[in-house]
């Protein structure tokens, strides 16, 4: 390392936290967490050359020094020496470049090769030997390398739209599948960040009603050894190398070309576009396990600065609470440290309005378990930066009492399976139950009512005794409400498949959960065009369709959507199609009428939702009371028109529900909203609540026997009877 590029004059003073910090001329200090490192030397790549510089000073965990010449463009990795016991969990290996943890910026994507290994590997990436020995193979001209960027960027007064959490719709999508096949967008901008912020896709997502776009993660990643092994790639990218650089193969090959300035530049240029259309931009984080995986991964970054510190394992063995064969270690403060920055920064300085957490419980386990007092979640959910921001967690992982739906502190808010195996027992699952079967059912009504109330029976358990009544330390909205997400079946083959058909995986099949709750409607998979049953079967799936999205869009709680169900696309059965960069994944744009009609039921659903508030109340529901009916309360009916009586609830064949939301009171325009929901295999007549319960002259907003809300016959309801199709929802507004 030539002399200039480190200033040896400076009085040493220690940094307070891991990073580069450099003024404009690229001078001041870097420093990495790394306690059991013997010595860590600071890399630059200058052409085809690379310049060493050991850190010389110790404090805390940290190695740092002061630098000069660290200027925008800068590429930098790191090398550790330290001891090599694979046995206890010691891996430091001189010989690989590693990835600056804090690195706001990275040289290119790059597949997983062997060089990146600290151990020696044969040509399938596995180890070559059971005790493994270091690799003396040097990964410097492979590997990806930090890179130095501007944080300067031209937002044009951006504000974030702060959108209240009971007007939230979320819209998941992963940026490549969402505009790969968009037939509006340059050909250069399909597949990127650029093509998400563009006026054609922002344009459709302010027409469909949805406020907030939940993106698949969009952190610098590296494809994990099996996939490599398939020839396939992760494409969900749920396999993180940095959290704080965005991935580069999202962004435009100019961008690429360019580098990690122009890489990040589109980004924020994508959530500036994103904002200035309405739209919050939520990123999905994965902060429980990394791309180095379990111990026969690579060391990308921090395996190889200090795989005991940022790892849990138990005596060098590593443990497993993610399925991936490692887990990051949320007891460790230098972890901490990372996620908080992290996060701060891509609030700071990207300006996202949210996160994600992908398998929270992760990051609330010690060594008893999950605490929803873990010193990391306090962190999160105290700390200045991120406290206006939407926090969601993914409530689960696959270690013991991994379930924790309803445990997170507020103000998280968390994915609720159970609303999401309930709606699909009901529309779904029973139905096939009972098809083949011939019982009349399994199921029932009384958990699927728990679910369209708000699930009080999940978000009010951390409620001490003594609230005043209606109070709770939650709200409904705390309820993400899904049917689908990225993992598991879509919509339309939520209607159209009962088998997973994950073959293009690689794994025989094996891969992917078998408990779809699902219903194909007579047939598996597509018909063929000549099948006398066609029409009758794709008839009752788009029905099936309908229902189960009103029953997401009408229920108390916020919604999700999953990109792509709103114009029926299918994964052609396959249910965990994360390495599947292909038309599996991509949502087709085509124009079909099927596709165009789902589309505006959809429209039509987030309309009535934003028209009716008592659908979005900030209090978990009262019964109702017909003498003083208010928005905070909901009422049950059975078909006759009395009120659900208690051995209703209990019994397993009734398959008719009548819900009752009150109008707000006061409200000019206002109406109550009555929602008859029927898994019945035949058509039902329905009749309205009688007297003393709302009897002003009723009509038809939705029902989802019509293949298009535009087919609606106009004019009020007669004799205060409704005819529901099999499987259909009507839903009726009456005047107060």
């Amino acid at each position: 390392m030539p002399a200039d590029r480190f200033d040896r004059a400076t009085p040493p003073v220690a940094p307070t936290s891991p990073g580069l910090v450099v003024d404009e001329q690229g001078r001041g200090t870097f420093a990495v967490a790394a306690p059991r490192a013997r010595a860590v030397d600071l890399c630059l790549r200058q052409g085809a050359a690379e310049h060493r510089q050991r850190l010389r000073h110790y404090d805390g965990g940290l190695h740092w020094d002061h630098v000069t010449g660290m200027t925008p463009g800068t590429r930098y990795g790191l090398r550790v020496d330290g001891p090599w016991d694979p046995g206890t969990g010691m891996l430091a290996n001189p010989r690989k470049l590693l990835l600056d943890p804090w690195a706001r910026g990275v040289s290119h994507s790059s597949p997983l090769l062997s060089a990146f290994f600290p151990f020696e590997v044969d040509a399938m990436l596995d180890r070559r030997d059971e005790v493994p020995q270091r690799s003396e193979v040097d990964s410097g001209d492979s590997a990806v390398w930090s890179v130095v960027v501007d944080d300067a960027f031209d937002w044009q007064d951006d504000l974030r739209p702060m959108v209240d959490w009971d007007a939230t719709v979320l819209y998941e999508l992963h940026v490549k599948g969402f505009t790969r096949l968009h037939p509006e967008l340059p050909p250069e901008q399909r597949g990127t960040y650029a093509g998400l912020g563009h006026p054609a896709v922002t344009g459709y997502l302010r027409d469909l009603g949805v406020t907030s776009i939940e993106l698949l993660p969009i952190h610098a990643a590296m494809d994990e050894p099996h996939l490599t092994r398939l020839g396939l790639t992760n494409y969900w990218g749920y396999s993180t190398m940095s959290y704080f650089a965005p991935e580069p193969s999202l962004a435009t090959a100019a961008a690429q070309q360019a580098g990690a300035q122009a890489v990040l530049e589109e980004v924020k240029t994508m959530v500036r576009r994103l904002h200035e259309a309405g739209f919050e931009v939520i990123l999905d984080v994965v902060y429980n396990h990394t791309a180095e995986g379990g111990g026969d991964g690579p060391s990308l970054s921090l395996r190889g600065l200090d795989n005991l510190e940022y790892y849990w394992t138990d005596h060098g063995v590593p443990q497993d609470v993610t399925g991936t064969g490692g887990t990051l270690d949320p007891r460790s403060v230098h972890t901490m440290d990372l996620v908080l920055a992290s996060l701060r920064y891509w609030v700071q300085e990207v300006h996202v309005d949210g996160f994600r957490f992908d398998l929270a419980t992760t990051l609330g386990r010690d060594d008893r378990g999950f605490r929803a007092d873990h010193p990391l979640l306090r962190a999160i959910v105290t700390d200045p930066v991120l406290r206006d921001v939407k926090l969601i967690a993914e409530p689960w992982d696959v270690g013991t009492g991994g379930w924790q739906t309803g445990n997170f502190p507020a103000p998280f808010a968390e994915w609720n399976d159970a609303f999401r195996d309930d709606v699909r027992a009901f529309w779904l699952a029973d139905r096939a139950a009972r098809e083949r079967t011939g019982e009349p059912g399994i199921g029932g009504v009384r958990d699927l009512a728990t679910r369209l109330a708000g699930s009080s029976d999940m978000f009010t358990r951390q409620d001490p005794p003594g609230l005043p009544e209606g109070r709770s330390l939650r709200a409904p909205w705390a309820s993400i409400n899904y049917v689908t997400a990225h993992d598991g079946f879509t919509l339309r083959d939520l209607t159209a498949y009962e088998s997973k058909h994950n073959e293009a995986n690689g794994e025989d099949n094996r891969d992917g959960t078998s408990d779809n709750r699902s219903f194909h409607h007579g047939h598996e998979g597509e018909l063929s065009p000549g099948d006398p049953r066609r029409e009758e079967i794709e008839a009752a799936r788009r029905r099936t369709a309908r229902s189960v999205l009103a029953t997401l869009l009408l229920a108390s709680g916020t919604p999700m959507l999953t990109a792509g169900d709103e114009r029926g696309r299918t994964q052609r059965g396959n249910n965990n199609a994360y390495c599947q960069d292909n038309e599996i994944s991509w949502v087709d744009w085509r124009r079909t009428a099927a596709a165009e009609r789902l589309r505006a039921t959809v429209v039509r659903l987030l309309q009535l939702r934003g028209e009716h508030p008592q659908l979005r109340t900030p209090h978990f529901l009262r019964p109702a009371d017909p003498e003083q009916l208010d928005a905070g309360q909901i009422a049950w009916f059975d078909e006759t028109g009395a009120p659900m009586a208690h051995e209703e609830w209990m019994d397993p064949a009734r398959h008719v529900l009548v819900m009752l939301r009150p109008a707000v009171h006061g409200r000019e325009g206002a109406e109550h909203l009555l929602v008859i929901l029927s898994g019945a295999a035949e058509p039902n007549e329905v009749r309205l609540p009688e007297a003393p319960w709302p009897q002003g002259a009723a009509k038809v907003l939705l029902d989802t026997a019509l293949e298009s809300p535009e087919d609606l016959p106009p004019g009020p309801v007669g004799d205060r009877t409704v005819t529901v199709a099999p499987g259909g929802v009507v839903v009726l507004g009456i005047a107060p």
